[in-house]
């Protein structure tokens, strides 16, 4: 299995999930979306995948920053501001076999189940 995961290294929610995958022997690579930014064509896989709005990070000062007018964006929109600024993105953001498959670590059982573990 190939397993990448997307974020960045001081977020919270993205240092529990490594501790969780490197507590369970699941090797991943990790890739700095500050340092590495994704690329338009990855961010429409992932929007493909997951839909938009799961991926949206909600508590960050950048969606804030948006304004009002982000409530009618369609799915280009989105995927155009994620490809802009990487902070929209909800971290961590899982990709398995080329395929987003998680955005974000609250549950375990769900964690083990969209990483098919």
């Amino acid at each position: 299995m190939s397993l990448q995961v997307y974020g960045i290294p001081n977020c919270g929610t993205c240092k529990k999930a490594f501790t969780w995958l490197q507590n369970h022997s699941i090797d991943y690579e990790f890739i700095n979306t500050k340092e590495t930014p994704p690329t338009r064509d990855m961010i429409q896989n992932w929007v493909k995948s997951l839909g938009f709005a799961p991926m949206r990070n909600t508590s960050g000062q950048s969606y804030r920053a948006l304004g009002d007018e982000k409530k009618s964006w369609t799915d280009e929109q989105w995927i155009d501001a994620f490809a802009v600024d990487a902070m929209l993105l909800k971290r961590p953001l899982f990709v398995k076999n080329g395929t987003a498959v998680l955005v974000g670590f609250k549950d375990e059982a769900v964690a083990r189940e969209k990483l098919g573990l």
